[in-house]
């Protein structure tokens, strides 16, 4: 809800640079890497055609897939669903087509730049997301054991709330050096990020969020605990997030992952979307107007894998789910990591031991979400009181309670146009509850939860269309939003993300190589999305010998001199 940033950073400079995703595991310019104009590497014209299987279309899968793609390999793209994974966005029945809803991914911080490339790239345009407090939210209701305040900044609200951000900041001082991280980031001083980290890292792999809230004398009070946890910052309440580990939190405060959100205008799934299409100019052995879309047949991607074992000459086998079996000799998987646990028959050798362990011992948050249309943005009608005299008040407004819906959000393109109320967003056991429910019946508890806040709205009758709903713990190529490592588990995340620097590897162990969120050290985040994929497409072109240009070092050719802090495993 508030700023993460301590008022030593806030006051700062406004020239100091912007912050981005860079480090602190891995303080790799993936930005830079992106914008240079010698481009991401090359490989010898003799592997030029050469097929590469990318399993999982969503954005990960189709930017490897485009960078390969741009070097003159040939991928060939499995999809079990659709393309975007969980950059998600639908339409409602029966409504106009610009309604549309954000069932995934919905709200990105300037810091994701290599995100940001790709939008910029295939001319999407982004606007500021509405969360609490945010400059674009007209107004915020706090409702927690039924009293609730109307703010529309954090001044506005009871001076409890204000001490409670006061105490996450300097928690945040005081146990995670952030002032010296925040400089060192921005400035993107590698050295004194990974001294900073690496003392963290020993310090606090085995601490909840939880306990390190508990560790602080600023949160000595539970009542400020418990605010905290129900209101948060940035995005709302991070109660759901209390059991995982707090390494997971500080790279997310570190990179202001959670703050100056913004949403892209149509809908998120438009970006894989227009990658798979996009031609791009400048592309090595395949003709000008290439895309995608045009090397697969029909302009679709393969179904389902259903089968990955190896063959001879260290090659992977793909069986899908129409029977077809192709034979690779460097294969890319996106796909959500438990896939290859349940949903694909596998060769153990397909990966050593330790990393199946950490594939096994991935942890992953539940999300729940639920969206209506309506006729227009009532909410920024005027309240009146009792005796209809004006407040000044919006009539309802961006609203985070302990109630059942817990975050909803009021979302419009202009007074005069139909609207979309995103009712409730929740996580992990949140988001548990709503799952024996219909798409109705959430509806009706949300609809009874929002009532209790605004008695004197009445939401229903704006409504235009059905419900749409997620639970994406039930979805069945998911089973979770998004992987958030609980304490204890840096040593298996270090293993997922470092997969793509294979020379250390067996030779019968090369060749297949992870990506997607839940490899990267920001699970949830499309950022991390996009900078496994950009290792993965450096590990395939290394792979087939393959190399970058001098003046441009790819991930892998400076892997030994920014490599993630390694803990003693005895």
């Amino acid at each position: 809800m508030t700023s993460t940033v301590p008022n030593a950073v806030e006051h700062a400079d406004e020239q100091q640079p912007p912050i981005t995703m860079f480090g602190p595991d891995f303080p790799y310019a993936y930005d830079d890497f992106l914008a240079h104009p010698a481009g991401l590497g090359q490989v010898p014209a003799t592997e030029h055609g050469t097929e590469v299987a990318v399993i999982g279309g969503g954005l990960s899968g189709i930017v490897a897939a485009y960078e390969l793609m741009k070097m003159g390999l040939k991928p060939v793209v499995y999809e079990a669903d659709q393309i975007g994974g969980r950059l998600r966005t639908v339409g409602f029945d029966g409504c106009d087509e610009s309604l549309t809803a954000e069932m995934g991914a919905m709200r990105f911080p300037p810091s994701s730049t290599a995100l940001q490339h790709y939008i910029d790239m295939v001319g999407l345009e982004t606007r500021p997301f509405p969360n609490p407090l945010a400059e674009a939210t007209p107004s915020t209701v706090v409702d927690l054991k039924g009293e609730s305040h109307y703010a529309e900044t954090i001044d506005d609200l009871p001076q409890v709330y204000r001490d409670v951000a006061d105490a996450w900041n300097k928690c945040l001082e005081e146990g995670a050096d952030f002032s010296d991280m925040n400089r060192a980031m921005r400035e993107r001083d590698v050295p004194r990020i990974r001294e900073i980290w690496a003392k963290l890292v020993e310090k606090l792999d085995n601490q909840t969020f939880y306990g390190f809230l508990c560790d602080s004398e600023a949160f000595k009070s539970f009542r400020h605990r418990e605010i905290f946890g129900q209101v948060g910052f940035g995005t709302g309440g991070w109660d759901t997030d209390f059991p995982n580990s707090i390494l997971e939190i500080l790279r997310v405060v570190y990179t202001e992952a959670d703050d100056h959100h913004r949403g892209i205008v149509g809908g998120s799934q438009q970006l894989p979307l227009r990658l798979w299409e996009r031609e791009p100019e400048k592309i090595v052995h395949w003709p000008y107007g290439t895309s995608l879309k045009s090397l697969h047949a029909d302009g679709e991607p393969k179904p389902a894998v259903t089968r990955l074992h190896r063959t001879a000459g260290n090659q992977i086998t793909v069986t899908d789910a129409n029977g077809d079996i192709r034979t690779y000799q460097a294969a890319i998987f996106t796909a959500q990591s438990w896939m290859l646990l349940s949903k694909i028959a596998c060769d153990d050798s397909l990966f050593p031991i330790d990393h199946w362990t950490a594939i096994e011992r991935t942890h992953y948050m539940e999300s729940s979400k639920l969206f209506v249309p309506v006729d227009r943005p009532f909410w920024l009608d005027k309240a009146v009181d009792d005796r209809g005299n004006p407040t000044g008040r919006d009539v309802m407004s961006m609203t985070l309670t302990d109630r059942m819906t817990r975050g909803t959000y009021l979302l419009d393109d202009g007074p005069d146009k139909p609207a979309v109320i995103c009712l409730s967003y929740t996580w992990c056991d949140d988001s548990l509850k709503w799952l024996p429910l219909s798409a109705n019946e959430r509806m009706e508890v949300m609809l009874k939860s929002l009532g209790e806040i605004y008695p004197q709205v009445d939401i229903r009758k704006h409504i235009i269309g059905n419900p749409v709903t997620v639970s994406w713990e039930n979805e069945p190529y998911f089973m979770g939003a998004f992987k958030a490592n609980l304490p204890g588990h840096y040593r298996y995340q270090r293993r997922l993300f470092t997969h793509f620097m294979q020379d250390r590897l067996p030779e019968d162990k090369r060749g297949i190589f992870l990506a997607g969120d839940d490899i990267s050290w920001t699970a949830g985040w499309a950022e991390g999305a996009i900078q496994t994929a950009l290792n993965a497409v450096w590990g395939v072109m290394h792979h087939f010998g393959g190399t970058t240009d001098a003046a441009n070092p790819g991930p892998g050719d400076v892997y030994d001199e920014i490599a993630p802090v390694e803990l003693p495993e005895d």
